[in-house]
C-alpha cells in the first residue's frame, strides 16, 4: 500500500497549512482504528466510506470472502467515535438487493446517523463480475432518496454522477427528490477513464472551474442555485 499513514499525513498537513478554512474529506476505505486517528488528529473533517448494504447475506454475495461485513461496519462506527463527519451509502438496484434489503438500510442510517449518505443507481461495469446484471433504475433510485432524506432531513444528500448516467437530468431529478449536494469531479477530464466505476460514466466537464457556470444554470432550472462553501452538516437536536 503506497498510501501509508506517514504519507497521508504529510498531504493533510500541507493542505490543511494552505487551505485552514477548507473542510477535508477522506474516502481511502478499510483501515484500523489508529489510522482513523492519525488522520483525524493530522486535520481531516470527512471520511466517505460506502457500507454497500446493511445485511450481512447481501454483503458476502457483492464481496470476496476476504472482506469482512462486520469490519465495515466497524470502520463506520470508529469513524464516528473519533468525531469524524461520517459519510456511509449504498448502491440502489445493486445484484440480488430484495425491498427486505432497501428497507434494512434506512434503520441502519437511522441508527448510524451519518451526517453525509451517497446513494446512487447501480450500474455495472464490462470488468466485474457482475457485467451482466441490470442496472438500478431512475425512479427507485429516487424513491429512496426521497425516504432517505425523510429518515435524515438534515443529512448531506447527493445527486449523483450515477443518476446522470442512467438520466440526461438524474442530477437535477435527484434534487428535487432531496438531493441537496453535487460532488464534483475536478480531476483531468484526460485521466478520469482510468478508475471508471461503471460503464459509460459521464464526463461534462461541468464540474470544472471554467464550466461552473454551465452547472450553476442547470440546477438553476430546479428552482436551487448552487452555493460554494464547507458545506458542514449541522446537528440539530
Amino acid at each position: 500500500m503506497y498510501f501509508t499513514d506517514e504519507i497521508l499525513i504529510t498531504i493533510i498537513k500541507e493542505i490543511k497549512s494552505k487551505y485552514p478554512d477548507c473542510a477535508l474529506t477522506l474516502s481511502i476505505g478499510e483501515r484500523s482504528f489508529e489510522s482513523y486517528k492519525k488522520l483525524r488528529q493530522a486535520g481531516a473533517d470527512r471520511y466517505l466510506l460506502r457500507h454497500e448494504t446493511a445485511s450481512k447475506t447481501h454483503y458476502e454475495k457483492l464481496h470476496p470472502k476476504e472482506m469482512s461485513f462486520e469490519n465495515r461496519i466497524g470502520c463506520l462506527k470508529n469513524l464516528k467515535k473519533l468525531g469524524y463527519q461520517v459519510g456511509a451509502g449504498f448502491m440502489v438496484g445493486s445484484p440480488y438487493q430484495t425491498e427486505k434489503n432497501l428497507a434494512e438500510e434506512l434503520i441502519f442510517l437511522k441508527k448510524l446517523n451519518p451526517e453525509m449518505c451517497g446513494i446512487g443507481p447501480f450500474i455495472s461495469h464490462k470488468d466485474t463480475p457482475f457485467k451482466d446484471q441490470e442496472s438500478g433504475t431512475l425512479d427507485l433510485t429516487l424513491f429512496m432518496l426521497g425516504l432517505v432524506r425523510l429518515t435524515l432531513p438534515n443529512v448531506l444528500l447527493p445527486a449523483t454522477t450515477a443518476l446522470g448516467t442512467i438520466d440526461e437530468f438524474g442530477r437535477e431529478k435527484g434534487i428535487k427528490a432531496g438531493a441537496n449536494v453535487l460532488m464534483p469531479n475536478l480531476s483531468p477530464v484526460s485521466v478520469r477513464k482510468k478508475y471508471m466505476l461503471y460503464d459509460n460514466k459521464i464526463c461534462t466537464g461541468d464540474e470544472s472551474a471554467s464550466c461552473v457556470e454551465c452547472l450553476k444554470r442547470r440546477i438553476s432550472k430546479t428552482g436551487c442555485s448552487i452555493v460554494v462553501d464547507r458545506g458542514d452538516y449541522i446537528r440539530q437536536n
